[in-house]
């Protein structure tokens, strides 16, 4: 059987997801209710920065493999597999995960189902939600009692900057299900990447909902680990980046995400670590999670560090002193401003009296939203001028790779504080730049 597929919700995943659908050779309709953003998706286009995505989107789209719509109807009479794909935010003023867009599909969908189909969630939810949904789905669902109607699970695991590489090339592939007919669909609908060796993980709900908020714990806390270190580097007059390298070569530890630096932000990471201590709390198990909260509390740390290194720099205050910031994405490739580090930064010295103008190669609209009260530069060179101080706090390669030569000419005072560990300070010092770096001597 060739399936026919929707994806509901078209952001970073679900976008992403649709596209790469129709790259395995599917037939395939994308459903929000943002009409405007409808309307960029069907013509070719992509709201947000993710490389190599555009191109595939727009291919498909122009082939009629893939389309857009604002239609309930349209897609639950199109659809044999419906991919549930939106966001699910912190709740303001708590940790707790926001779960209304991941019941408003179900909600919305379920009585439109009269024939036939799975339902996969590929959205990170508090383990539980599955289950729970799996209940309303078979309320409201026409052929919901006789299972004609199924709920799966089936985590995304895609990092932003490479999110068609991991939808197209994952390391590994994990459903949660219930019957044997779910997981044959779910087996067909993956066999081009079964076929090419992707190993799949066959499990109930509540463990496919645990490995995606398992892996992102285990990353936040190895990121803070190496960040604590830094700490302690800072105060013995070690170097955080020897320390790294020494650790990395043992083959229990390895040697990814353990640079250190200003730590992580973006839309998934801090959410999903303090969403799973809110479930774990509301399960009786809090106590499994206590260590979240240090790993959380480290990586904020790290904000306040490198405003206190940028203000030793400014001579003990902000008052009076430009401060250029290169990057304002929570990482490269990527023009997502979501808690971005930087932009924290940035902010909190503005705050302290400093005058801050940024620059990012992807993400300026974005950031002039969110933050319209900072300044904003076409270049980095046009960021540095007058600057007393220059702030390296988003690792694009355009900054990596830049001459300190460049900015010389332009700068009030050649003074740079690396908040990513990731520039060359032989380089800088030999051009006569002081460089600090957090963790580093």
């Amino acid at each position: 059987m060739t399936y026919r597929i929707t994806v509901f919700g078209t952001g970073y995943l679900g976008a992403t997801h649709a596209a790469c659908m129709a790259e395995l050779g599917y037939e395939v309709i994308g459903v929000d209710v943002d009409t405007e953003k409808i309307a960029m998706l069907s013509a070719g286009k992509v709201p947000f920065y993710e490389p190599d995505l555009e191109p595939l989107l727009a291919k498909h789209v122009e082939s009629g493999r893939l389309r857009f719509t604002t239609s309930y109807e349209e897609a639950a009479e199109f659809g044999d597999v419906h991919f549930v794909c939106v966001g699910t935010p912190q709740k303001k003023g708590e940790y707790a995960a926001d779960l209304r867009y991941v019941d408003a599909v179900i909600d919305n969908l379920a009585p439109l189902l009269r024939r036939e189909c799975l339902v996969v969630g590929k959205s990170t939810v508090p383990v539980g939600t599955a289950a729970r949904l799996a209940e309303r789905l078979a309320e409201l669902a026409p052929g919901g009692d006789d299972a004609a109607v199924e709920l799966a699970w089936n985590p995304e695991f895609l990092r932003e900057g490479y999110a068609v590489q991991d939808t197209l090339h994952p390391d590994r592939l994990v459903i949660g299900v219930r019957s044997e007919r779910a997981e044959k669909v779910l087996r067909d609908v993956y066999a081009p990447l079964l076929e090419a060796g992707v190993p799949i993980v066959v499990t109930d709900f509540a463990t496919a909902e645990l490995v995606k908020v398992s892996a992102n714990a285990f990353l936040a806390t190895k990121i803070s680990f190496i960040n604590a270190m830094a700490e302690v580097c800072e105060a013995t007059g070690a170097d955080v980046t020897h320390l790294a390298e020494a650790l990395s070569y043992d083959p229990r530890i390895g040697g990814r995400f353990l640079q250190a630096g200003l730590g992580f932000g973006g839309g998934c990471l801090p959410k999903d670590i303090r969403a799973f201590m809110a479930r774990a709390g509301e399960l009786g198990a809090d106590q499994a999670l206590t260590f979240l909260r240090e790993v959380d509390a480290i990586n904020m740390r790290r904000r306040a560090r490198m405003v206190d290194l940028a203000r030793e720099q400014c001579d003990g205050s902000f008052l009076g002193k430009r401060i250029a910031v290169f990057g304002a994405a929570f990482k490269p490739n990527s023009d997502d401003i979501r808690d971005s580090p930087a932009l924290n930064v940035a902010a909190q010295i503005q705050l302290q009296g400093g005058e801050v103008t940024v620059y990012d190669p992807k993400a300026m609209d974005n950031a002039r939203k969110m933050f319209p009260s900072l300044a904003y530069a076409d270049s980095a060179v046009e960021a540095a001028v007058g600057a007393h101080v220059v702030l390296h706090l988003t690792e694009w390669q355009e900054f990596r790779e830049m001459e300190p030569e460049l900015l010389n000419p332009v700068v009030a005072e050649r003074r740079i504080v690396d908040g990513r560990n990731a520039l060359d300070p032989v380089k800088w010092r030999q051009a006569g730049w002081v460089y600090r770096a957090l963790g580093r001597p």
